[in-house]
């Protein structure tokens, strides 16, 4: 029973945190752009009230003008209404100047913390494919930094509202009346309408998404989808898809198109009703012509602020939905102990000055607690029945997650919780998945750490590339991210940047399981030859034979989960042993 109530608790303490990340998203960005938003917010003021005193400007000099006054005094009231406009035109550049610029840096703030968050913690990024992702860190990002121009507008709007109706009231009571009581229920209007647009614009993106994430997915198995023939139904698939996602928009569409145009025939309705009714009164001689004209002017004149203010609501509406998807990127699931994304600058290899790498009674999973003592140039294979337990040891040797027990020494460091960076100048771990960044073959080995032209070469000539990029140089440009490169020259690729980072301590996630059986034995050979030539250590954690039998010793955790450590030919009498690596 208390299982089950410590349970709920933390379901509604999710839930609590899910409803939160909207707001909790808007605020933050509110708060780091208050400069830019109370700058922005002044200028954009002083050009709605400006704007809004126009007529009012127009209607005196008209009056001057039927009352006959001199040409001086008319030609005062002309500058005055020239520095008017010119006021209002600085305040709107100055407005939209600092906004958009506070919009572009917060947008791209908002970017990296979500990339830099997914490093971090890769568990806030579950259940999202890349290209969903993709729609979050951009158009979703951008949709939420653009609050402080909201809300500008808003209060801007509102600030133009009140001088009209002060210039209306001023006229005649009854005419500022009609604006006053007349706005108020149309926001009302507009904030009901909220909720439901903000579905609709969720459900919009969330379709936008899944069709980006559905056509980026498709755009990298196109190799693999020509080979079995899958054409006609990943089309298909991505067809259905790409109309779900256009009837959403047009959904959301129809929603914004609705609200906007409903505020708009009342807005109309309002401003016709005002300058009929301020007809009717200057026929009666109740309000001068003079008067009369700046009513005229001042009536249409409520339609932009209106329509600004409902436009922003209705961004605003989508502002939510973008925050409500990137809040769990930005605080959603906690990072991993010790994970940090470290400036290039900081992950400069240096040289362990103990050399070696030593192992604790560390535990890994559900392994049994193991010591081990690696000395520099030595090459050790790791062998594991459960796929858990080998990815476990490479996040561990990788910083990426603390061991169950023990700790991880390299050199002189170790695994310190509160300083991930320390480890990670020693210790390098490639992946098994095979991401290549840049558009250049120079680039895509680039790792960040040291590097040189004839660093880049050794690497490609150890990964068996330096044929296949002899012709097209290092400044080459592979077509769309190296797509037109076959799975295992990729896969090849970024075993080559890994070799090219000259880590002290390389660890390597089955680097070459996408690579035929011949280049396989020779870029084995060829890797632990480059690595002890360096004096570098290296963990390869495969059950690849031609690895394997390049290692120095071999860590075998087999279905008892207690670790072996003995060579490959020796190993290969365990039968365990035998059947995960013959295959």
């Amino acid at each position: 029973m208390a299982g089950r109530t410590g349970g709920d608790r933390r379901v509604r303490a999710l839930r609590h945190v899910r409803a939160r990340a909207p707001r909790s998203v808007l605020v933050e960005v509110l708060r780091r752009r208050r400069r830019a938003l109370a700058v922005g917010c002044l200028a954009s003021t002083v050009h709605q009230v400006c704007e809004a005193l126009v007529p009012l400007a127009i209607g005196l000099t008209v009056e001057r003008a039927v009352a006959g006054g001199d040409p001086g005094r008319m030609a005062v009231a002309l500058g005055l209404i020239l520095l008017l406009f010119a006021v209002l035109a600085t305040g709107g550049g100055v407005s939209y100047w600092v906004l958009n610029r506070a919009v572009q840096q917060e947008a791209h703030r908002l970017r990296v913390a979500a990339v830099g968050r997914v490093l971090a913690a890769p568990g806030a990024a579950a259940g999202r494919t890349p290209g969903e992702l993709l729609s979050v860190v951009t158009s979703d990002a951008a949709a939420t930094a653009r609050v402080p121009a909201l809300l500008t507008r808003v209060l801007s709007s509102v600030a133009a509202l009140a001088v009209t109706a002060v210039v209306l009231l001023r006229i005649d009571v009854v005419l500022g009346l009609c604006v006053v009581l007349a706005v108020p229920p149309l926001v009302v209007a507009v904030d009901a309408a909220g909720p439901r647009l903000e579905a609709r614009l969720r459900e919009r993106q969330q379709a936008a998404g899944l069709t980006a994430a559905l056509a980026a997915e498709l755009v990298r198995a196109l190799r693999v989808l020509r080979g079995f023939g899958g054409q006609t139904e990943a089309a298909r698939r991505y067809r259905t898809l790409s109309h779900d996602c256009l009837d959403a928009d047009v959904t959301a569409a129809r929603a914004s198109a609705l609200v906007l145009g409903a505020t708009l025939t009342a807005t109309a309705a309002v401003t016709t009703a005002v300058v009929a009714l301020a007809a009717v009164m200057a026929y009666s001689g109740r309000i001068g012509v003079a008067q009369f004209v700046t009513v005229a002017a001042t009536a249409p004149f409520v339609a932009d602020p209106v329509a600004g203010a409902m436009a922003a609501l209705q961004q605003w509406a989508a502002a939510r939905a973008s925050a409500s998807r990137l809040g769990p990127l930005l605080h959603g699931a906690p990072p991993l102990p010790r994970q940090a994304v470290a400036p290039a600058r900081a992950l400069a290899p240096a040289p362990a000055p103990d050399g070696g790498l030593r192992l604790r009674a560390v535990g890994v999973a559900d392994a049994v607690p193991f010591s081990l003592d690696l000395a520099q140039g030595e090459a050790l294979g790791v062998v594991a029945v459960d796929p858990a337990v080998a990815s476990a040891f490479v996040e561990v040797l990788a910083g990426d997650r603390p061991p169950r027990t023990g700790a991880v020494h390299a050199g002189r460091t170790s695994a310190d919780p509160a300083h991930p960076r320390r480890l990670r100048r020693h210790v390098l771990a490639a992946p098994h998945a095979v991401h290549l960044f840049g558009r250049t073959v120079g680039e895509m080995l680039d790792s960040g750490r040291e590097h040189s032209p004839a660093r880049h070469a050794r690497a490609l000539d150890v990964a068996a590339l330096g044929a296949v990029t002899a012709a097209r140089g290092a400044a080459a440009e592979p077509a769309d991210g190296a797509t037109d490169l076959s799975g295992g020259q990729r896969q090849r690729l970024a075993l080559a940047r890994a070799v090219a980072a000259d880590a002290p301590v390389l660890v390597l996630h089955d680097p070459l399981t996408a690579v035929d059986a011949v280049t396989e034995d020779e870029v084995a050979g060829r890797l632990f030859t480059a690595r002890r030539a360096d004096d570098g250590i290296t963990v390869v954690v495969t059950s690849s034979p031609p690895l394997l039998a390049r290692c120095d010793r071999v860590l075998f955790v087999g279905h008892d989960s207690i670790p072996v450590l003995a060579t490959h030919p020796t190993l290969l009498d365990v039968p365990d042993y035998a059947e995960t690596v013959l295959r």
